[in-house]
């Protein structure tokens, strides 16, 4: 697995960031692992602390740094049409399968 992966950002259409695949693909994972698959979803405070159980001490120890990456993969997957979101307060849910 190459260091870094190209995410997109559902808030800025067109435009990509690299960030660390490795952290990317573990959080991708946990997040689909624990997100209903229909609305109302969960809160991101929800899906933060649900996703603690699913983060190895390798890539996140102590759970640090999971909120920031809880919200890159939600905005990446988001542009994906992979998972959807309720406006104000915000809440996730699977809107397809995905690999």
């Amino acid at each position: 697995m190459s260091d870094k992966i190209e995410v997109q950002n559902v808030g800025q259409p067109g435009k990509t960031y690299r960030v660390g695949a490795a952290k990317y693909a573990e959080m991708r994972q946990a997040m689909l692992a624990v997100l209903p698959d229909q609305p109302p979803g969960m809160t991101v405070a929800d899906v933060i602390e649900k996703v603690a159980a699913h983060l190895s001490e390798a890539q996140f120890p102590g759970g640090t740094t999971a909120g920031w990456w809880v919200k890159c993969v939600q905005l990446d997957l988001e542009a994906k049409a992979i998972i959807a979101r309720t406006p104000a307060p915000v809440r996730l849910w699977r809107c397809k399968a995905s690999g």
